[in-house]
């Protein structure tokens, strides 16, 4: 009776969370009520902010009240308004005495929301813009808002990728890098990169990127593909391109993912280029996922990596950004019924949360943009591969965001991989650690932490950019530069803002940065080797992307 009642309440949750979004209200309740009781416990703070003389003080949360077509009336008001009512809200916010400090980030982020929701710029009738665009077109803008809102609500529930995404198909448009898929199994197909140098560096290079996306974000088009570039450098490149999950894995976990993924990849890279280290390339989770890979393997003496790369990739979570606002017990304990219920995480469920980071770019903007004034982003590469994500298996995704994201236990020197702990501390291969400035989803000083948990040869590159626009930095990129230093093994630790304050800002990508890094310990060049290995159970399976990367 009692697990049918434990039952009954999952399934209950997991029919709330449809209509949340996945977000517990539980844990918002808890955020409200830890304010208000401390606020009603300093009623002088609610006299303080209705008499704060800095109403007057212009709008800080929205950048699009800046433009000089709010200084004129009626927006001149409807801008003074919105910034009383914003500095009002902040008072009464911010810096509450007594309030547990993960609430206080909760109700402080829910502010935000709500201010970027009521930005006088979402309505068509406040938005100067708007509305001089609707008198010049004699109200055509707002028609083809109109229908440009029906087109999406018809895909939405259709279940089809934003307009424009179908000019970006791997194979055809993207992911265009020649190679063949030289081994699959239920859960990754290995490509291996063809040649385009008369030789190659003697040790290979793995590409691991994160399995909640489409491998393909390294590989886009081809003047911004990651891989081919290494490829064009003489490095014999292989990738991992994960399945898209469905239900029937939901059991799938991070002892699955390092199996069949990491080491199932090793294993193929070291028949095909047999007798040569190999250079592993993590990004995002894959980032972190090889991180844990590489910790295992040491423990267990096993020396088949020659170095690691991170790009963008965090190992300590005690700083992991706003993202922590979403992880909490009672968010996860919400989020797991919600996944016992599908079998996972869809990827539209994920893509919620990230957009709510970034709310006022990534939904406001945007909806004024293509509703308000008729008038679509053009549809880029990169904005089509974010379009096009994965689900997470339910254990996987429990896993990672109880274990890493709240108990830490990978710092900690607590993450159990075969029923053993790993330590971090164990890595003992050259690492190359890339953090982007403007990365909200692995903030850098986040992914500089790795110092604190590494003595390894260390080279830190902070690079311009967001989380992937950061990471997909080619040469010739305008407007790029990055700083970079290194810390020799045991070397005493450099506190980020130091790093930050002394070392050069170099103009440019960083791609060469890290493959004249690659290629000072890749041995001597030789002759490509063969793509597969027929004999030894190898044959190339088919022309890259391959086929995991098609399914939805």
């Amino acid at each position: 009776m009692e697990d049918q009642a434990d039952a009954l309440d999952r399934d209950l949750h997991a029919l709330i969370a449809q209509w949340t979004g996945g977000l517990s209200p539980a844990a918002l309740m808890l955020a409200w009520s830890d304010w208000a009781i401390h606020l009603a416990a300093n009623p002088a703070r609610a006299l303080r902010a209705l008499s704060n003389e800095d109403w007057r003080a212009p709008p800080r949360t929205d950048a699009r009240l800046n433009d000089m077509a709010w200084d004129a009336p009626p927006y001149a008001f409807y801008k003074q308004a919105f910034g009383a009512f914003e500095h009002f809200a902040h008072a009464l916010v911010d810096g509450v005495p007594g309030v547990e400090r993960h609430h206080a980030a909760i109700d402080a982020f829910a502010a935000r929301q709500l201010l970027a929701m009521f930005s006088p710029a979402n309505l068509p009738g406040a938005n100067p813009e708007v509305v001089e665009r609707a008198l010049a077109t004699g109200g055509q803008s707002l028609w083809q808002g109109l229908q440009n809102a029906q087109e999406d609500l018809q895909r939405k529930l259709r279940d089809e990728p934003p307009v424009g995404a179908e000019a970006f198909v791997p194979g055809r448009d993207v992911a265009l890098t020649p190679g063949k898929v030289v081994m699959r199994n239920h859960l990754v197909e290995l490509i291996q990169y063809a040649p385009s140098t008369p030789t190659v560096q003697a040790q290979p290079v793995l590409v691991m990127s994160a399995w909640i996306m489409k491998y393909y974000v390294l590989d886009l088009s081809p003047a911004n593909s990651f891989i081919r570039y290494l490829v064009s450098q003489g490095h014999t490149v292989f990738a991992i391109s994960w399945k898209n999950p469905p239900p029937a894995d939901a059991d799938l976990g991070v002892e699955d993912y390092l199996e069949h993924g990491l080491d199932a990849s090793l294993k193929a890279i070291n028949t095909i280029v047999p007798a040569q280290k190999v250079h592993a390339v993590g990004y995002c989770l894959g980032g972190t996922l090889l991180a844990i890979g590489a910790a295992a393997m040491a423990r267990d003496n096993d020396h088949r990596l020659a170095s690691l790369t991170l790009l963008a990739a965090q190992t300590d979570f005690t700083e992991p950004g706003e993202l922590s606002l979403f992880i909490d017990e009672s968010q996860l304990s919400f989020l797991e019924d919600l996944m016992r219920w599908q079998g996972g995480l869809e990827a539209r469920q994920m893509a919620g949360a990230f957009q709510l980071l970034r709310s006022l770019d990534q939904i406001w903007k945007p909806m004024v943009q293509t509703y308000l004034l008729g008038e679509r982003t053009p549809m880029t590469d990169l904005m089509a591969w974010n379009a096009d994500g994965t689900r997470m298996p339910r254990r996987m995704h429990a896993d990672y965001l109880r274990k890493l994201f709240l108990d830490d236990a990978l710092a900690r020197g607590t993450y159990l991989v075969k029923g053993r702990p790993v330590c971090l501390d164990d890595i003992d291969l050259p690492i190359f650690c890339v953090g982007t400035t403007a990365d909200h989803v692995a903030p850098w000083r986040s992914v500089y932490k790795l110092h604190l948990l590494c003595d390894a040869d260390l080279t830190f590159v902070l690079t311009d950019g967001g989380h992937n626009a950061g990471i997909v930095s080619e040469p010739g990129h305008p407007h790029r530069g990055y700083r970079i230093a290194r810390r020799a093994r045991d070397a005493a630790y450099v506190p980020p803002e130091v790093f930050a304050a002394e070392s050069k800002r170099i103009e440019g990508s960083w791609w060469p940065a890290l493959h004249a890094w690659l290629k000072a310990r890749s041995g001597p060049r030789r002759r490509p080797p063969r793509m597969g290995h027929a004999a030894r159970g190898l044959a190339p399976l088919g022309d890259a992307p391959g086929t995991y990367v098609l399914e939805r």
